[in-house]
């Protein structure tokens, strides 16, 4: 599964392109894109839905905007891509308020936004073969980047819907990587983020297939003055010896993994088609820290996937805990149409909210701990806007005065409200 769900965006103007983005972090990536591409057309006055499908919820949400942005902006198109496009053209061509349908392959393509008289442009995804060629030129958010260097996924998680919008996985050449990167910090991005949908998969297609471990190390190689590289999700199955090294040796890739999870009770991932188990993870998290001690986790979860028992879920609970994981993206399991857990049985809604609740709160105590560890620590934190920026182990943090976007503290945390942490005291850091 990809980053967790978030909505991000504003509401424009009368005669701007906006794009409002749901979900992960790549559809952020391909959101700048859309919008460069849309500044090169010369495209006004449009808003475009860059859409989520990991949820029902995700998909309610985006034709809720949808709706809002009509009544907003009555004159302006309205269009919509994305996974949930990509999957469902003809239920958003059929609302009132759209005027085109793109799918994720024609997203970003020279003239996609163009008015050319047909209502909807989605094509067979599974056809697809390379990744969106475009280099990003900067980000609204001048705190970092994020880099595309894979999309699709080959696996079929039994809860997942994803790979039907994004089709297989296919990797960006390393080349063309390092070069991003590179360009991206000569633009002044102290921070860049390497997205995907399965980002450790990433080189299974390339001649020789590379690693993800040997990309990591180019970047850092080829690119030196990058202070900081930074993972989105990886999967648990997919970390390769060299990556490790990366994690143990590279300062300068950040002590932070976003795990794909999904469960902590071995019956319940095999029924999810997971590719690990519960020791897999336990194992993996336990290595990564002899080597990293300053390394946060955290983990996508989801909460009452079909037939999960009481027993199966406390083990899923009690494995934030026992993981000492610090950060969690918590899904209520919800049942995405053609996948084969929706033909499974369901656990009941009310229980499936409960015990999303409890595993929310655990994750929120886990943060807790998280933060009483680092008071004392020194840090080095990207600003990410007025008094709020983001540390190593992508701990945000709290702090007084002036400081540009982009920029990097360096101090010590002196203390925590229960959801950040604090400087008191900084400097910029060289």
């Amino acid at each position: 599964m990809a980053d967790g769900f978030s909505i991000a965006g504003r509401a424009g103007a009368d005669g701007d392109v906006e794009v409002v983005t749901f979900g992960c972090r790549l559809n952020a990536c391909e959101s700048q894109a859309i919008r460069e591409q849309a500044a090169a057309d010369g495209v006004t006055d449009a808003v475009v839905f860059n859409t989520c499908a990991v949820t029902g919820e995700a998909v309610r949400q985006a034709r809720q905007a949808i709706r809002k942005a009509r009544r907003e902006r009555p004159s302006a198109r309205l269009i919509v891509t994305g996974c949930a496009a990509q999957i469902d053209p003809a239920g958003f061509a059929a609302m009132d308020e759209v005027d085109l349908v793109l799918g994720n392959a024609e997203k970003s393509a020279p003239g996609a936004l163009i008015d050319e008289g047909l209502r909807v442009r989605v094509g067979d995804i599974m056809s697809v073969s390379r990744t969106a060629g475009h280099l990003i030129g900067g980000f609204a958010d001048r705190a970092r980047a994020h880099v595309e260097i894979q999309n699709g996924c080959d696996h079929r998680c039994t809860f997942c819907v994803i790979p039907y919008g994004r089709g297989n996985s296919r990797s960006a050449p390393a080349g063309a990587v390092v070069a991003q990167v590179r360009a991206l910090a000569e633009a002044g991005y102290n921070e860049v983020v390497l997205t995907g949908v399965d980002l450790t998969s990433w080189g299974d297609d390339l001649p020789g297939a590379p690693r993800l471990g040997g990309l990591v190390r180019r970047i850092l190689r080829g690119v030196p003055g990058l202070p900081r590289l930074r993972l989105s999700s990886i999967d648990t199955a997919e970390v390769d010896p060299e990556l490790m090294d990366c994690v143990a040796s590279e300062p300068r890739l950040m002590p932070h993994l976003h795990l794909s999870l999904q469960a902590g009770d071995d019956m319940v991932l095999k029924r999810m088609k997971r590719r690990h188990s519960r020791a897999d993870a336990m194992a993996l998290i336990a290595a990564v820290r002899r080597v990293r001690p300053d390394v946060a986790f955290g983990a996508d979860l989801i909460a009452g996937f079909p037939t999960e028992t009481d027993a199966a879920f406390q083990n899923t609970l009690d494995l934030v805990e026992t993981a000492d994981l610090a950060f969690l993206h918590v899904f209520p399991y919800s049942a995405r149409p053609g996948t084969p857990a929706a033909r499974m049985p369901r656990v009941d809604p009310a229980v499936v909210k409960a015990r999303a609740t409890r595993l929310r709160e655990a994750g929120e105590a886990g943060f807790r701990r998280h933060l009483d560890r680092i008071v004392g620590r020194a840090v080095r934190a990207l600003v990410e806007r007025e008094g709020r920026a983001r540390a190593e182990d992508f701990t945000e943090v709290a702090f007084l005065g002036d400081a540009a976007p982009g920029s990097v503290l360096a101090g010590v945390v002196a203390g925590h409200d229960g959801r950040r942490a604090r400087l008191d005291a900084w400097s910029i850091a060289p």
